[in-house]
Order: structure tokens, then sequence, then C-alpha cells
């Protein structure tokens, strides 16, 4: 059994002013019951438009555990828990969404497990309240995700979870721009163990993940975690050889027994879908090397405008941008 850590909730959000007020109220009220301390609420704020940030700048003013850290623009929200989790200095990290889907009261539920002597203690959904195709586009994401990536990946797991300080710190080292941050926690290893947890209806507002933004997502954590698709592309030409050499076979063996063979449609409908093929696997070959430039250019994840904090080991704002491994010797020297 471990003591009781010091507990740091990193949430990222983007234009959540609906949301925000009452998501402030209920995850200071879980800290408050959770005992030890001091514990410390991270909330990042990815470049919003709303009234978001003059929100955070009111609750920083009266509410001691909060840090509060502004990005230049929108990065993203897999960058905003990154940036978080960059400002953490407790015992632990509990990553969480900033739409209440993720209930803050289910944080003591997780520190349990992490007592017993888990590192990663992540929430596994269920009873979602989304729409049934999307519940359904969810269910198969991550089956087919499972299948493909190299890494075991546990199923119907979200963000939503607890990081000891051993796997923040492994994270924090990871410099991967296209991050994909609940299969880079089970990448790390170490002990862990699932909850299911009710996954909540959304408290206001609209859900900022487009459909476009959920496919990316998921192409992050397929390319990230899987190269079955450029094994694909091998297997799929080798059948293709095979076939055209047996059609080959086939068109000597017609010509000089039967004549020329009629094959226009055949041989039309053979280059398009060859064509179309080469084309999809071109652009699979594509985002690797895309995401291969995006590495080599080594720019920082994200740049901070303004950060508020009480705390004495991120009172200074930063006044350059920083690397990954800059950034977390410097955060480090302060646990």
């Amino acid at each position: 059994m471990k003591t009781v850590p010091r507990v740091a909730i990193a949430i990222g959000v983007y234009n959540e002013e609906a949301v925000l007020p009452e998501l402030m109220r209920r995850t200071c009220a879980t800290l408050n019951q959770i005992p030890g301390g001091p514990h410390e609420l991270i909330v990042v704020d990815d470049g919003s438009c709303d009234h978001t940030w003059e929100i955070l700048e009111r609750e920083a003013q009266r509410s001691p555990c909060l840090t509060a850290v502004r990005l230049s623009r929108n990065f993203g929200h897999q960058v905003a828990l990154s940036a978080a989790l960059d400002h953490v200095t407790g015992d632990v990290a509990v990553l969480m969404d900033g739409d209440l889907q993720d209930p803050p009261e289910a944080v003591p539920t997780l520190l349990e497990y992490y007592q017993q002597g888990f590192d990663v203690v992540y929430a596994q959904r269920v009873n979602r309240k989304e729409e049934w195709w999307l519940k359904g586009c969810y269910w198969l994401f991550y089956r087919v995700l499972a299948v493909l990536s190299s890494t075991r990946l546990p199923l119907d797991a979200g963000d939503f979870g607890l990081l000891s300080k051993r796997v923040v710190d492994e994270i924090r080292n990871m410099p991967e721009h296209h991050r994909y941050l609940r299969g880079l926690r089970t990448w790390v290893g170490f002990r862990q163990i699932g909850v299911p947890i009710e996954r909540s209806a959304r408290h206001a507002g609209r859900p900022k993940y487009s459909a476009l933004g959920l496919l990316k997502l998921a192409s992050d954590g397929i390319f990230a975690f899987s190269i079955v698709p450029l094994r694909a592309a091998a297997i799929v030409g080798a059948l293709t050889i095979l076939l055209s050499f047996t059609f080959s076979l086939y068109s000597v063996y017609a010509k000089f027994w039967h004549g020329t063979p009629q094959g226009f449609t055949a041989l039309i409908l053979a280059i398009t879908f060859l064509s179309g093929v080469n084309l999809c696997f071109l652009g699979i070959i594509g985002e690797y090397v895309g995401r291969i430039y995006e590495e080599a250019k080594g720019r920082p994840h994200y740049l901070i405008q303004k950060l508020l904090s009480n705390s004495p080991a991120l009172g200074a704002q930063p006044d350059k941008p920083q690397t990954v491994r800059e950034r977390t010797k410097a955060q480090s020297a302060g646990y």
C-alpha cells in the first residue's frame, strides 16, 4: 500500500465557457475530499476564442490549487493534454476531458488502484451517451486498432486515467508530434489496469471534435502504433503480381489456341483497379513520410502565451519556446 499521493488533475479545454464553471466546481470539490496534498489542477486553454481564458483568470485569483496555461493558438486536444502534463508537479497525474463526460468524482476510485501498486489506471468507457452510429464507430475503431497495433492497446479506453510520476516522466520524454496519449501510456508499460466507468453526457455546449477531427485522431493512433498498412501494400502487390501472371498465361494460351482474346473490358477494369490500389497505398506511404517530415523539423509541440500559477515550481512564465527535453528537465527540477 502506498501513502496518499499529491494529485494533479490535468485538463485541456477549447471554447468551453459554458462548461468551465461547473467543471471547476466539481473538480475542486473532488480534490478537497482527497486526503493529503496540496493537490493541483492544471487547465490548459488551447487557444479558445470565447471567454474561457477570462473565466480561468478569475478562478486563478481565488483558487490556490489552479495552474492556468494559455497556448498561443489552437494546437489540438492531444497537445493541450501534453502541455498540461508538462506542468504537473504532483505524485500522480489524472488526465481528463474538459466537457465533464469524464466524471471528476471517479478520481478517488482511480487512486484506490494506484495505492495497490498500479502505475496506470485507465477508465474503460461503458454506457456511452453518444448517438448509436458514433458509438458503433468508436467500438469498431478500438477493435481495428487493437488488431493492427504492435502494442496491445486496451479496448474502449480514452484519455481519462491516472498516471504515476514515472509514467508522466517517460511520456514527457517522448518527442513525437502526432501524439496519441492513450497509446503512449500503454507503450510505457509498468503495471496497468482498466476500471469500468460510465461515460457521462456532455454537460453543455457542442462537441469540439468534428468528424474530420475524430478521423485524424484515429489515423494518429493507427500510424503511430502500426506498420500493418505498409505491409498490406506489399501483400496486395504480391497478390496483384500473381493474378497478373495468371492472366498473362491465359492470354498466351488464348492467342495460340483460340485466336486473339477479346479482353478490352477486362483490360480497362484491371488498369483502373490497379491504378486505384497504387494511389491508395501511395497515400498511406505519404502519411508515414509526412509524419517523418514533421518530426525532422523539430518544432516545439506548443507555445505558451500566458501562465497563471500559485505553485512555486511553475510561477515563472516561460519567455521562449522550449524543446520537449528542455521542458522535461526544467519541470523535473521542481519535484
